[in-house]
């Protein structure tokens, strides 16, 4: 059988480069070179996009964008094209691509603008779409959708960038501290503030727009974090669920990447019944969004039972020790086989 030619994307202009660095070097390294020729293009912070030839290693160690392989390439938004170009010497070359396998997190990657290029090229891509990535993104919006289906969201309120945090302060405080501040459409936790007063919420709004120019002030939730992997187009799975015990404030990005003082829990500590109904809402959360492929999909567990949307990642961690691959595994599948099927599903979308 031929073999299909796999484009991996991975670093991006975002501030999750380095995720995305060690999310990619698993990826290909899990990928069966036996079944896939593997075409590597990285993009660099300042978004340059290179062809890169070298090792997984250089790509982990954020060395890929100085070795000799590297070729200037993009996609041919053409549909007649369907592949790479690329600028070899004075002379553009078409490699051929059968499916794209974004590996990228954040700003310009899961944000539906490289997926907006994708669905303009036709060539099949793994994960959600333009608008689903987009809705996904945006905090607000993702939440408002949700809540229509049904499931419960926390009280929240936007700020954008040309409106003043003083002239919203008592539509603000009636929530109650402690608050959550968060750019509206950012990923692993950056830019995000846990507040107590008035204070750290003017010092936290001001952060956050550093991200972002559309604000998420959002009521805090007591309780504690749960995720589900969904993998599938049209009848997706899920896999066993996650919980994440807080010893600090919040979960944020070093906690993210670094389980200091963290602790996730593999299966969640729930009841059957709890986490049937933690499936149910993390199915209804993935078809509301118009998702395919994957993603995963975190709510809260309130105190009281209910359970509440947080947010979904359309391309989440992907290394060895990432929460949705640990999931699926946990739930029978191998690292390999994610990747074969999400490559499937890829393809049969398209």
């Amino acid at each position: 059988m031929q073999k299909k030619s796999i484009a991996v994307l991975f670093g991006g202009c975002s501030g999750e480069y380095n995720v995305s660095l060690s999310s990619a070097a698993s990826v290909i390294e899990n990928l069966d070179t036996e079944k896939y020729n593997l075409v590597l293009i990285g993009i660099t912070q300042q978004g340059a996009w290179l062809r890169y030839s070298g090792t997984v290693e250089d790509i982990r160690n954020d060395r890929w964008h100085l070795h000799p392989s590297c070729i200037p390439s993009f996609f041919s938004p053409s549909r007649e094209v369907k592949g790479l170009i690329e600028l070899v010497h004075t002379e553009y070359h078409v490699t051929p691509i059968d499916v794209v396998f974004p590996v990228l997190h954040g700003k310009y990657g899961e944000d539906g603008t490289l997926q907006g290029l994708l669905e303009l090229s036709g060539i099949p891509f793994v994960g959600c779409g333009m608008l689903s990535s987009a809705l996904c993104m945006d905090k607000e919006l993702a939440h408002k959708l949700v809540q229509a289906a049904g499931i419960d969201t926390p009280r929240s309120l936007t700020l954008h960038r040309s409106e003043r945090v003083e002239e919203v302060l008592p539509a603000i405080e009636a929530m109650g501290f402690p608050l959550f501040v968060k750019p509206a459409r950012s990923g692993s936790s950056l830019g995000i503030s846990k507040v107590n007063n008035r204070q750290e919420l003017i010092n936290g709004t001001e952060h956050a727009f550093i991200h972002d120019s559309k604000v998420v002030i959002e009521q805090n939730v007591n309780g504690f974090e749960v995720g589900c992997a969904v993998l599938g187009n049209s009848d997706p799975i899920i896999g066993m669920i996650d919980e994440i015990e807080l010893q600090g404030h919040f979960f944020d990005f070093s906690e993210k990447y670094s389980l200091i003082s963290s602790k996730i829990h593999l299966p969640a500590r729930i009841d059957e019944h709890t986490a049937r109904k933690v499936k149910e809402s993390a199915l209804t959360i993935y078809k509301t969004l118009g998702c395919r492929g994957f993603a995963r999909v975190d709510m809260f567990l309130n105190n009281d039972g209910r359970i509440v949307f947080n947010e979904v990642n359309t391309i989440p961690g992907f290394t060895s020790n990432s929460r949705y691959p640990n999931m699926l595994q946990a739930g029978g599948m191998t690292y390999a086989n994610i990747l074969n099927q999400l490559i499937d599903l890829a393809i049969d979308e398209n």
